[in-house]
Formats: structure tokens, sequence, C-alpha cells
């Protein structure tokens, strides 16, 4: 042990004491041995640190800090670089407020587009969410703060987050939910981990030994601390026993005297105690250290804000450019439509929500370009039915501008903490109008706010699509320049856009109806779905239009890495991302037809080439086999493919790869559709071969237990339970509008 010496000084109960917190946000000190309280405070994309006494809520208002754009837009840049340069704001940010462990990044995998807390992940592709994170993490933690990435694991739905049990495959689990993890950690050098609230397998994440111990611990080599979720400790016992370190928030003292009175029954050995102290105290120490130093230290906020436009100008997505209508000439004369131009959509809802330290409006800035603006109406009420009288006035607006810049997307409360959404539409009020506007002026650009895929039947009536996601305080700049080139698009999808939600591998199986969330789809998620089960999409994993054009070729691969010439072809400078995958046509071991293994961003003047060189790891080849319970290679050639999206691949080459000599796991008798990626309609017994158990049954008994949600009242054996779910499903409606205007008077701070 590092700490041995102090924890000898320290009492049995001063030791317990460290494992749960004095209040919402604290950690508790032992002041007699210069052990100080840490502060830990939500932070994906800013540091929200609540004035006052802290509430999960923020009914109490945050400090001032700098919005930068959320997880699921930064990762549009495929740029771990401007990752890490974010961290470090959000790390001196953290410090400069004495927070010592930030919450965050959130890199739990895109299962399905309607989780509702999308926006604060990275993508639906393991390896792009874990380099991302890996550069956040380092930049946070260059400040000396704690970086905690979240929510370990399987977190990839909010309803009945609290008392679901997400069933899946070991290697599933290891190859899709876990690999971002792993990269986090190995990679970023994480110091904290978050659990999750849900079950994984039957066991709660924050009790899991197999999660936190043999997984986190032994075998990625994870020196750091993890901390529940704020009321995802079960049973604090077997949480410190498995491989957890600290409760949150405070329960007052019952958690702290119930691990004592276990230590001194023979429940839990002191051993362990002493060992799960030295692990966090190997964090507070240097972290409430590091944060003195920074106490007083002043902090640029105009530089960060500056920040924020730039990481929020490399993320702008271009889908669609009719026409090349973009980029705008100077003097242009438009008509800006739509609410979120006036007021902008720039975060989600939930414990993420920042108080920026300024915020950008499209009308406020647009002055600072040269456009000729007809005028401006918002079109559409920012939540709710359509209002004619607002859209005609649009109407006829868009008659007076030679081009009509419709912003659109979803609402807050479309996005949300807590809630998934019930569908992939847009609002129909937009829809309406922009129906109604191209009729009078054809020449729509609709420029887009959302922090998850939708669908677009609707894409036939704009000439051109761009798309800023959830852009941060300084967005509205960084788009106003994307729009007038002075910053030319290069940002790429990190999720795929399906034509309509019943296209998705998951739909049949999300959300789960019960207590049991099955993950029957197996590896097959977002593009290993499409392109294996050859599913056409609206906009591939990996895609973005550019005011440029790109050129490949040169191919060399081999083992190692692959090697290639990119040129840009074009007139204007710009960036392109360049991907790798790799697949393997007469694989033994089902797997999907190709997956991402590396990218590189690179940056070209017009006419200009460069030789670029992506490294194969690891993990190229790689596939956890459940019979040596360890990842394995399947021996044979491979495909490396090097492509501007999941399906425009530009170059091929092949490489032999030397086995490791292991069995196939797998009868492929037993999982045709596996094999074949069909998997949208999986058989009970072929999902109990793919597991290697029966299916846990996953319907509710009726007996309520703590972490059940008020809607598992309606299935209660018991009349007051039913009776209760009918008054609070009332009380929610009044809470949702309640919520609403919160978010809206959030926003027109």
């Amino acid at each position: 042990m590092k700490h041995r010496d102090l924890i000898q000084q320290m009492t049995l109960e001063e030791k317990c004491y460290l494992f749960s917190s004095k209040d919402f946000w604290q950690t508790r000190s032992v002041e007699r041995l210069g052990v100080h309280s840490m502060t830990l405070s939500d932070g994906p994309h800013g540091v929200r640190k609540q004035e006052g006494a802290g509430d999960q809520l923020g009914l109490n208002g945050s400090l001032p800090a700098t919005c930068f754009p959320t997880a699921a837009t930064i990762a549009n840049s495929w740029d771990p670089a401007l990752g890490e340069e974010i961290g470090k704001c959000l790390g001196e940010e953290a410090a400069s407020q004495k927070v010592g462990v930030l919450l965050g990044p959130g890199l739990n995998i895109k299962r399905s587009p309607l989780c509702g807390r999308n926006f604060e992940y990275f993508s639906e592709d393991p390896y792009l969410a874990g380099k991302m994170a890996a550069g956040y993490i380092r930049g946070i933690q260059k400040n000396g703060v704690a970086a905690c990435p979240k929510h370990f694991a399987v977190n990839s739905q909010e309803l009945r987050r609290m008392a679901s049990d997400s069933v899946l495959d070991e290697r599933t689990l290891r190859e899709i939910y876990l690999t971002g993890f792993e990269i986090a950690v190995k990679e970023g050098g994480a110091k904290s981990i978050m659990s999750s609230y849900n079950e994984v397998n039957g066991v709660y994440a924050n009790e899991n030994y197999h999660l936190l111990q043999e997984i986190l611990r032994d075998e990625w080599g994870f020196d750091g601390f993890v901390v529940s979720d704020w009321g995802a400790s079960n049973d604090h016992v077997e949480g410190v026993r498995n491989g957890s370190h600290l409760e949150m928030p405070t329960t007052g003292g019952d958690s702290d005297l119930k691990l004592v009175q276990a230590v001194k029954d023979g429940k839990i050995s002191e051993e362990i105690i002493n060992q799960r102290a030295d692990e966090i105290l190997d964090v507070i120490l240097p972290v409430t250290e590091s944060v003195k130093k920074y106490e007083n230290r002043p902090l640029d906020i105009d530089a960060h804000h500056r920040m924020a436009m730039k990481a929020a100008g490399e993320s702008i997505v271009l889908l669609k450019n009719e026409e090349n209508i973009l980029p705008l000439k100077k003097g242009t004369k438009v008509a800006v439509i739509g609410e979120f131009a006036q007021k902008a959509r720039y975060q989600g809802a939930g414990s993420s929500v920042v108080n920026p330290t300024k915020l950008d409006h499209t009308m406020d800035m647009i002055k600072n370009f040269d456009l000729d603006v007809a005028g401006f109406e918002p079109g559409y009420p920012r939540s709710g039915k359509g209002d004619p009288a607002m859209q005609a006035k649009a109407v006829e607006l868009a008659k007076k501008a030679d081009i009509v810049l419709l912003y659109i997307g979803l609402d807050e409360i479309s996005e949300s903490e807590g809630l998934d959404r019930a569908h992939m539409k847009l609002p129909q009020s937009q829809i309406d109008l922009l129906e109604a506007v191209t009729a009078v002026n054809p020449n729509v650009v609709a420029v887009m706010s959302a922090g998850s895929s939708v669908e677009m039947p609707w894409l036939d009536k704009c000439k051109a699509v761009i798309h800023g996601y959830l852009c941060g305080q300084a967005g509205a700049g960084a788009m106003l320049q994307a729009i007038m080139g002075e910053i030319n698009p290069s940002g790429k999808l990190a999720e795929s856009y399906p034509i309509k939600y019943e296209d998705v591998s998951s739909a049949p199986y999300f959300p789960a109806k019960q207590r049991t969330v099955e993950y029957r789809e197996g590896l097959y998620v977002g593009y290993r779905y499409y392109e294996t089960a050859n599913i056409p999409v609206l906009f591939p994993f990996g895609f973005g239009l550019s005011y440029t054009t790109f050129q490949y070729s040169d191919l060399k691969v081999s083992d190692k890495e692959a090697t290639f010439t990119l040129t840009n072809t074009g007139s204007v400078d710009g960036a392109e991302v360049a991907q790798l995958y790799v697949g393997k046509a007469d694989a033994q071991v089902f797997r999907p037809i190709r997956e991402l293994k590396g990218f590189a961003k690179v940056f070209l003047k017009a006419g200009e080439s460069k030789t670029v060189t992506i490294p194969l790891d690891d993990k190229t080849f790689r596939y956890f086999n459940i019979k040596t319970n360890r990842f394995e290679v399947e021996g044979g050639e491979y495909q490396v493919m090097i492509g501007a999206s999941a399906v425009d691949i530009r170059l091929t080459g092949n490489v032999s790869v030397k086995d490791t000599d292991a069995p196939n796991p797998y009868d492929k008798r037993l999982l045709a559709d596996y094999y074949s990626g069909q998997i949208k309609a999986v058989p009970d017994v072929e999902f109990e071969n793919l597991l290697g158990r029966p299916i846990p049954d996953g319907h509710w008994s009726g007996i309520l237990d703590m972490n059940d949600a008020i809607c598992q009242m309606y299935y209660a054996k018991g009349w007051p339970a039913r009776q209760v779910y009918k008054i609070m499903t009332r009380v929610i409606c009044f809470t949702d509008r309640f919520h609403y205007q919160a978010w809206k008077a959030l926003a027109d701070r």
C-alpha cells in the first residue's frame, strides 16, 4: 500500500467514513491527519458547481462556467487533440472553483437514437468514443483535477435506469460496451470512474465484482477510485467489498455505521477496508493539494469562450449542399426564421446543465457578418403545437429574401436525462413551417440543433442542411462562420442517421418493457448492423460534406500500420477525416462486415497532398473469446479499408495476420442470425445460445423495491401503490410543464 503509514493512524470509523460523502458533493475529511474534503461536480461539457447547499435537481443555481459543446457535438470533430484542449479548459475552471473531480466525460454507447441522454455521449462506436474520451481526460487531469468517465457500464436507456438489468453476452459487453472505457483508462489514465444505476447481468454495477475488480482493476490496471452515480449504491458493504469506493450522496451516516459493523462482525475484512482506503487516498491527497494551488489563479474567460467557439466550428457537419448553395456570398439577402435563431438551443437538459459565462445568439451575432438581413420571424413556438399566425408571418418574410436560413431542431424537453425520446421526429410545427416556406422560396438552408439523430422525410424540401448539434455558448457565431465560408465544415457524423426508427437494430428490444433490457442485437449496433445487414441509411456513420474535395491514393498496408496519400483536389483549404475500417470476408467467428479501427483528421491547403499513417493497434484484429475468457485473434487475411465514411470506402488493402490458436467458441448452426447479421427477430433459443445461459425472467413480480420507478406501481399487487401511481402521474404532467418553463428561463438569462 502507498499510504500504509497514514492508514495505520486512522481509526476503523475514520477509514469507513472515507467511503461515504459528508453532503451532496463533498467527501469526508480526516483533518487531524491532513486528509481534506474533496469536491465533486457535474461537468461533461462545463463545470456545474452549485451555489449554497447542493442538490441533484439543480434547484439552487450553479456558478457561471464556460458551456462547451456537448460530447455528441465534439465527437463529430473526430479530433482527440481538440478534446484535450477542451479538457484543459474544463480542468482549469474546475480547479478555480475548488472542484477536485469533474464528473465526465460520458461515453456510453448510443445503442438507440432514442436514449434521452445521447447528447452527453460521444458515439455509437466504442473506438471513437474511447479515443475522444481519452483526449478529454488527459486535458482535464493536466490541472491536477481527476476526470470521471461515466456511466460504467451498459447504461443505454433512461427509462427505469435505476431498476433495469442489462442482459447481454460477454463478448458484446467487452467489444461494444467496455472498449471505450478501456481506452479511457489505459490511454487517458482516468483517476476515477462512475458506476451506473443499472444491473449488468443480474448484479448492480456499483456492486459488480466482475466489472469493478476483475476487469477494471485487475485486467486494465485502473489505479483510481470508483464513485457511485448519485443514488446508485444499493448495498454499501457489497460495493466496498467488490471494488467501489465512494457512495454518493450522503446517507446521513447510516451506510457508514453498517460498514463499521460489518467489519466488527467479520462480514468484510479490515484488510479490504485498508486496500480501498489506500486506493481512494491515492486520488484525494494529490487532488486536494493541486486544487489549492489554483485557488486564487485568475481565469481568462474570454479565451475559454473563444475555445468554445473553435470547438463548435470544428464539429459542424454539412449534410446536404445542393447546387453548392453554401457558402453564402457576401451581401446575400437572407430571411432568418426559427425560434432557435433568437434563443439558441445549445445544451441538453438534466444534471449537465451549465450556467454559461456568456451566451451568443444568432440574431445578436449576425450583424457581424456581411449579409443583408431582410428580417427575423420565430415561425413556431419553442415547444408545443404550431401557431398559424407565426407561420404566416414567417412565410411572408421568406418571400422577401434570396435565401432562407431556417433554424430547426429538437427542443429542451425532447432531450433530457431521465427521459427517453418517444420517436425520432422533429416537432410537426417545424416541418409544417419548412413546407410552407419552401412553397414560396425554394432556397432554404436548414440550420439544425439537436443532440441525437432524427428522421428527415422533409430532406428534399431544403437545398442545404448544416448541423451544429448542441454547440455550446459560442456556437451561434461558429455556425455563421461556416455558413459564410469563413470555416470550411469538417465534421463527420459520429452516429448513423437511419431513414426511419424501425430500421434501428435495437428497435424491437428498446426500451425494455419490464426489468430486463435484452441486448439481443449483440455486436450489431449502428453502422455495424446497417452495413452487415445491407440496410440503407439516410446518412452513414462518418459522413460529412466539405466545401472542397479530397482524393485518396497509394495505400500500403502491414500488420502494424496503413499508409496512404491524401490530396485536397478542390480550391478551398479544408480538413478531411480519413477512417480506417477492418473486416474479414471468410471469418469463422461471426463479426460485422467492417469495424472502425483507426482515423486521422488531416488539414490540407487547396492542392496540397500529405502522406497519412494510421497505426494498427492491439484492438485492430481482436475479438473476445468466451471459451478462453480473453481477447483472441482469428488468423488469416483481413481487409483494411480506408474511407470517407462507413460506406464511402476509397482504398482497400489486404493483410495476413497470425492467429492466437484459440478454439471457435460458436456453433454456426445455433447462431444463424448472428452470422448473417439479421438480428431484428432473434428467437429465445438463439439468444440463450449466445448468452450461454437461460434468459432471465424479466417480468415484474409486483413487489416494489427502492429502485423501482413510479411507472412500476401500475403493476403493484396492493391498491395503495396503484393509487400512488395515479396521483404521481398527474404530478409528473405538471412537473414537465414546470421544467420546460425552468429551461426556458435559463435560456433567457
